[in-house]
């Protein structure tokens, strides 16, 4: 069994990475090809070009490198239509996708989308893109498959591979001996509070919402001096991260650490984090947070102009409801953050009931994703 695939970012490296590890146990032969990240590599894909050459920041950046993009698109399209592999599976990075699924499928090559877009929450038209490029979508969410059938599109839904690498229960205090934390302890030995910083893993993301974060736990520390913060950065952007937060590094409140935000978020007792995928690892991780985004102010007008529900993070979206707080672009203000932050401090009564909502969430979510994709794609290759 050899597949191609192409994962954008350090999110869909992560998800293929563990699609990878459940598809092995069907096919322990299996190998994979193309595009993608360091976590795909650690199960032996081999990559003709890194995840992060997919990395775009709304569409201002798409439209900059535009040109670089198409150049990556069309070789790797004319090398996966000269190797001929059983499947092409498209994990996220749907604007880069969908063109590169449509044209292998209409050469006769079987195309399998992982991770429906967001298509009940905002560019609702890319349901026909998607109806084009795909033959199988794989869903991370038990309400798409229906969706996506009223549009003619089959799906499977196999759940999330983070709800199963994730365990159900956290202990805080092994996290915090992982990570090394040796922090003075408060007095009548309570330990500290630690409060996880997670300003995204895109150049364009640490550049808008990093320095909220940094004011956030500025004004969090006027109000709460024994505060400590931690910062997990992606590989390869600290020298981006560090001019940033060197005041808080230098007052010696905050560890910045390269990547183990798993572990961060398992340690902390709040954490503010930028919309995306990190907000339901937090939630798979019972970890309460505050949910902060900025875009360029063209970005921010298109996306508003298209958003079909309230919600923005995944744990609100899949909730129904707001379960934790969004501050969104001018809603984004460090004095607004810090009061949101320090109110899950402050009320134990409300982090136990948002845990206890998270564990049936991931309980919902733990499907045995792997076991289920191979099942899928096995139907759709056939064999």
């Amino acid at each position: 069994m050899r597949l191609a695939m192409v994962a954008g970012e350090t999110s869909g490296d992560l998800l293929a990475a563990l699609m990878i590890q459940g598809l092995k146990a069907r096919w322990p032969d299996l190998s994979s090809a193309g595009i993608g990240g360091p976590r795909m590599m650690e199960q032996g894909f081999e990559a003709w070009a890194p995840s992060e050459r997919l990395s775009v920041f709304g569409y201002v950046d798409a439209i900059k490198r535009l040109p670089e993009l198409l150049w990556l698109r069309h070789r790797t399209r004319n090398r996966i239509l000269r190797e001929r592999p059983a499947a092409f599976v498209g994990i996220d990075a749907p604007d880069f996708n969908f063109g590169l699924e449509t044209a292998l499928r209409q050469r006769g090559l079987k195309t399998i989308h992982f991770v429906c877009p967001s298509i009940w929450a905002w560019r609702a038209h890319r349901v026909h893109k998607l109806k084009a490029a795909a033959d199988h979508v794989l869903c991370l969410f038990p309400f798409e498959p229906e969706l996506l059938a009223a549009h003619g599109i089959r799906a499977t839904y196999v759940g999330h591979p983070l709800a199963d690498a994730i365990p159900l229960e956290t202990d805080r205090d092994s996290a915090r001996r992982a990570l090394e934390l040796n922090l003075e302890e408060a007095p009548g030995g309570e330990r500290p509070p630690l409060v996880a910083l997670l300003p995204g893993s895109r150049q364009a993301e640490i550049r808008h919402i990093a320095p909220v974060l940094v004011g956030s736990a500025q004004a969090m520390l006027a109000q709460r001096p024994g505060l400590h913060f931690m910062l997990p950065v992606a590989p390869g952007l600290m020298g981006l991260v560090e001019p940033i937060v060197r005041p808080l590094v230098n007052a010696g409140v905050l560890t910045v650490v390269v990547g183990q935000s798993h572990e961060v978020m398992a340690a902390a007792d709040v954490a503010l984090v930028a919309s995306g995928t990190a907000t339901l690892e937090a939630a798979l991780l019972k970890c309460p947070m505050v949910v902060v985004y900025r875009l360029a102010d063209a970005d921010w007008a298109r996306m508003r102009a298209q958003r079909l529900q309230p919600w923005v993070a995944l744990p609100n979206i899949l909730s129904r409801e707001f379960l934790v707080p969004e501050l969104i672009q001018d809603d984004a203000k460090p004095e607004s953050v810090a009061a949101d932050a320090l109110r899950w401090l402050d009320d134990a009564s409300a982090c136990d009931q948002y845990r206890a909502r998270c564990h049936e969430l991931h309980l919902q979510l733990r499907q045995n994703t792997g076991a289920r994709a191979a099942m899928a794609l096995q139907e759709v290759i056939g064999g």
